[in-house]
C-alpha cells in the first residue's frame, strides 16, 4: 500500500474530553459521543459541546430515525435507545443475543433501518479475537442478523442510492460491502478494499501485527472515495474502491478512531483523536478531542 501524505491545516473543535466516537453532522451541526462521561453531545453555534442525553452503558453509535428521533447504541448492555421528542430516553431494540461482545458504531438507513456492529470478544480483557455478526435494527425495533464472520465490524456507511453497505473490519485488515435488499438484509460479502487474509488466527498482537490497516469510523465522498480512521497507525486515510490510497493525514503522535464528512459544504473532515483505546487509561484523563480539517470533495450517503 502506497503512502501519499499530504499536508492539511487541522484545528481543535473541542477538547478535554476522554475518548469521543460516533462522529455526525447532522441538521448543520456536529454530534458525537463521550464514552466515559456517557454523553451524546452536540456542538452549539458558540463551540462548545452540549450534554445531550446520559448513557449510562456507555453510548457509540449514531443515527436518527425518519421523524427526526435519535437512536444511540447503549454498548455494554447490548441495546439501541431512542430518544423520544419529550426527552425520555427508551429501548428502541434489545439485541443482546445477537452480540458476542459490546454492542458498537451504527448506521441509521435513510428508512430508518439500522446496521449495528459488535466486539464478537471482550477486546478490553484481552480475550482471544472471534469474529462478529451484523444486526438489522428495522424501525418496529425488531432485529436479526444479516451478516456474520466479520472481524470487529466498525464504521459503516450506506451510499448514496440506498444499495451498498460498506462496512469496516477493524482486526480483518480489510473493507467489506455488501448490496443491501428490498427488505433490509444483505447479500454476499465482497471486498471494498483488502490487504490480505487474517484467517482464523485469535491472537489480537499478531492480527494487528499482520495489518496494513487498522480501520475505524468511515464516511463516504462524493467521488466513492472512503475516510477512515487508521487507528493504531495515527492517520486518517482516503481510500478508493480497490485499495488505492488517494490522500493520508498524519495525526501523530496521537491516533484518529472515528470520522466524519460535514459542514456546510460537506468538506469538512472531523476526526475523533486520542492517545489510544486503552480502556483504563482513557477513562483517567481527558485527552480525547475532536480534530478537523478542510478536504476537497464533500460527503455523500448516510452518515
Amino acid at each position: 500500500m502506497s503512502k501519499i501524505m499530504s499536508k492539511y491545516e487541522i484545528s481543535v473543535v473541542v477538547d478535554g474530553f476522554h475518548y469521543l466516537e460516533g462522529p455526525r453532522w447532522y441538521k448543520e451541526a456536529l454530534w458525537f459521543v463521550d464514552f466515559y462521561t456517557q454523553g451524546v453531545y452536540r456542538v452549539n453555534d458558540q463551540g462548545v459541546a452540549d450534554k445531550i442525553v446520559h448513557v449510562e452503558q456507555q453510548p457509540s453509535g449514531l443515527g436518527w430515525l425518519p421523524d427526526g428521533r435519535m437512536l444511540v447504541v447503549s454498548m455494554k448492555d447490548r441495546k439501541v435507545l431512542r430518544l423520544e421528542d419529550n426527552g425520555e430516553l427508551v429501548v428502541h431494540a434489545d439485541i443482546w443475543d445477537h452480540c458476542a461482545g459490546h454492542a458498537n458504531d451504527m448506521v441509521v438507513a435513510p428508512n430508518g433501518n439500522a446496521y449495528v456492529g459488535n466486539f464478537g470478544f471482550d477486546l478490553m480483557s484481552g480475550a482471544d479475537h472471534k469474529d462478529a455478526a451484523l444486526i438489522l435494527v428495522k424501525v418496529d425495533g425488531s432485529s436479526q442478523v444479516v451478516a456474520e464472520g466479520l472481524s470487529f465490524p466498525n464504521g459503516m456507511v450506506i451510499s448514496a442510492d440506498q444499495k451498498t453497505l460498506i462496512v469496516n473490519e477493524l482486526f480483518g485488515n480489510r473493507i467489506s460491502q455488501f448490496d443491501i435488499k428490498a427488505d433490509g438484509s444483505l447479500g454476499e460479502r465482497r471486498d471494498f478494499a483488502s490487504f490480505g487474509a487474517l484467517g482464523d488466527e485469535p491472537n489480537l498482537g499478531s492480527r494487528i501485527g499482520q495489518a496494513k490497516i487498522l480501520p475505524d469510523g468511515l464516511a463516504l465522498d462524493a467521488e466513492g472515495a472512503v475516510w477512515f480512521a487508521d487507528t493504531l497507525n495515527h492517520r486518517a486515510v482516503r481510500m478508493a474502491e480497490g485499495g488505492e490510497v488517494l490522500e493520508v493525514i498524519d495525526t501523530s503522535p496521537e491516533g484518529v478512531f472515528a470520522v466524519a464528512l460535514g459542514g456546510k459544504e460537506g468538506k469538512t473532515l472531523f476526526m475523533c483523536a486520542a492517545p489510544d483505546w486503552d480502556e483504563a487509561s482513557r477513562k483517567s484523563e481527558t485527552k480525547g478531542r475532536m480534530l478537523s480539517t478542510q478536504v476537497n470533495v464533500g460527503h455523500a450517503g448516510t452518515p
